[in-house]
């Protein structure tokens, strides 16, 4: 069913936690999750959480520490997984953290791997794409080429936390930015205090 499939990418950006806490949380739920990971996401994840991750021989528990039976690997290459096929049908996509290149490639319409086609896919099919960018300053390019993402129907969800939810630590706002992105999906862990007025 469309409804317990969620494709998540993983790039190259700064803020590797990100997707870290995503697949932590979505481990062991009834949702069929589709991961796949750029070359760069993998570098990242060493410098940034000092976890060796083997793109070519995956283990979930190298990257969340924990089994997770419900998540399927697709390596990036593999141009002909089930995540780049329109009739796969899902509940839409999440790439946590987006890089810059991952961003301009989508915008400009380029399906180089299979991050960039499951992408290109949510946007044909117009399901839910969200892309989480990390980073700062952000370029005129970086700008148009959310606006323009945003007018083919993604969402722009910027890890920018907030503080309204009086944060106590960087696990918190880790789970301010994860609760905004698991809002656009209709998916609640209970991870933060929301604002009532």
């Amino acid at each position: 069913m469309a409804e317990k499939r969620l494709v998540v990418a993983i790039t190259g950006a700064s803020g590797a936690v990100y997707g870290e806490r995503v697949l932590q949380l979505l481990a062991g739920t009834d949702i069929e999750v589709h991961l796949v990971m750029s070359n760069a996401a993998a570098v990242t994840f060493l410098k940034e959480r000092n976890r060796k991750v083997d793109l070519d021989d995956f283990d979930i528990v190298d990257l969340i520490g924990a089994e997770a039976p419900n998540v399927v690997y697709h390596p990036n290459s593999d141009i002909g997984a089930s995540i780049a096929s329109g009739s796969f049908r899902t509940m839409g996509m999440m790439i946590v953290p987006c890089s810059m290149g991952t961003l301009g490639a989508l915008a400009a319409g380029l399906s180089m791997n299979l991050v960039h086609r499951a992408a290109d896919v949510c946007l044909k099919e117009r399901r839910k794409l969200v892309i989480v960018p990390r980073e700062t300053p952000l370029a005129t390019t970086h700008l148009e080429n959310m606006h323009k993402l945003s007018t083919l129907g993604a969402v722009v969800l910027p890890a920018m936390p907030g503080f309204y939810h009086d944060p106590r630590s960087i696990d918190d706002q880790i789970d301010f930015v994860v609760t905004k992105l698991f809002d656009q999906f209709g998916l609640d862990f209970g991870l933060m205090r929301r604002w009532e007025g």
